[in-house]
């Protein structure tokens, strides 16, 4: 009678975590639905963007799946092989008693199932944010600023595989602008220009509006009050990972972006950010530097952490602090002049 409970329990924790992920499933499906649908709407298809675009480090979810995988058939050993586990866990000795043999077995095998669906959520997850998500959003980015027509020069930081690059030149030509966008991408050895991102430019049929180049996001080479829009999406969180994602060393690093993206910003420009987990840090920084308009939208969960979009105008007139400093050399230079005459 006992077995049988105990079996009774472990095959309801089954059961519980297959209704779990057929009910995860079912979720992704509406999402992708919806997206589908307002991709629709716009005359787009979530397939056709996935054909264009691809998975970038398409090797994070097949790893999170192989894993999952492994988990499952676990926990269906575990399942089917119930009773003799719990015999050879009393055999060896390794526990006393049927009774610890049965829970440890029952314990291990609903670990394993649960480990499954939560490590298959991690790659559902990661593969609608690598794409889906990421094209939408960056539809978002792009609605956030009022007025294309009148924007010459546009900046994409992190272009990546060129979603929101390519959003941002659709919007140009749509609009009728006869401005551009340029793609930042940070320097790799050995490959100059990104390729992969110029050629979906061509697949969106835009390339005439879009130019890539490679450069250290920390010091942008563009000079100051260039661009009337600087946009990026899911980029910002990944400068200074190297050092921690949460030491201050880090943060010190994406406060230097926030820095060189206002920097390069013409006045009345808008920035718009969309990134994961340090919207907060933005704000207080673009607050420090004087921006206006400053605001976030709702979290929306992408790579198994909260985003938000960060937009802000840069107002009028506006002293950067790398003018300031430049002030400051010139006073010294002219103090240090005076006294060696």
């Amino acid at each position: 009678m006992y077995i049988y409970c105990t079996l009774l329990s472990t095959i309801r924790i089954h059961q519980f975590s297959a209704n779990f992920f057929c009910w995860f499933l079912s979720l992704i499906d509406c999402k992708d639905l919806k997206l589908s649908g307002e991709m629709g709407k716009s005359g787009r298809d979530w397939t056709q963007i996935y054909a264009i675009y691809g998975v970038e480090e398409w090797q994070t979810p097949v790893f999170l799946l192989m894993n999952a995988a492994g988990f499952a058939t676990l926990s269906v050993v575990f399942l089917l092989y119930f009773e003799p586990i719990c015999l050879l866990l009393q055999r060896h000795h390794l526990l006393r008693g049927p009774a610890a043999a049965r829970f440890a077995a029952g314990f291990a095998g609903s670990v394993t199932a649960l480990s499954a669906v939560c490590l298959l959520f991690a790659a559902a997850n990661f593969f609608y944010s690598a794409v889906a998500l990421h094209w939408e959003m960056s539809q978002r980015v792009v609605s956030s600023v009022p007025d294309w027509s009148s924007v010459r020069h546009a900046l994409d930081l992190g272009c990546g595989r060129g979603i929101l690059l390519n959003a941002v030149a659709l919007q140009l030509k749509k609009s009728g602008s006869s401005g551009s966008v340029v793609g930042l991408t940070p320097p790799r050895t050995g490959a100059p220009v990104p390729n992969h991102t110029l050629r979906t430019a061509g697949l969106e049929g835009v390339q005439e509006y879009v130019t890539c180049r490679a450069g250290d996001p920390r010091t942008l080479p563009f000079s100051d009050s260039y661009f009337d829009v600087v946009v990026s999406a899911a980029f910002v969180h990944t400068v200074g990972k190297e050092l921690g994602q949460k030491t201050a060393a880090a943060a010190a690093e994406r406060m230097r972006v926030v820095g060189e993206v206002v920097r390069v910003l013409k006045a009345g420009g808008v920035g718009v950010v969309w990134d994961l987990v340090h919207a907060e840090e933005y704000v207080q920084r673009l607050k420090e530097l004087k921006m206006e308009e400053i605001s976030v939208s709702e979290g929306v969960t992408a790579f198994m952490a909260t985003s938000h979009i960060v937009s802000f105008r840069k107002p009028p007139h506006h002293f950067l602090g790398s003018a300031e400093v430049r002030l400051d050399w010139r006073f010294n230079y002219t103090h240090s002049s005076i006294n060696n005459l």
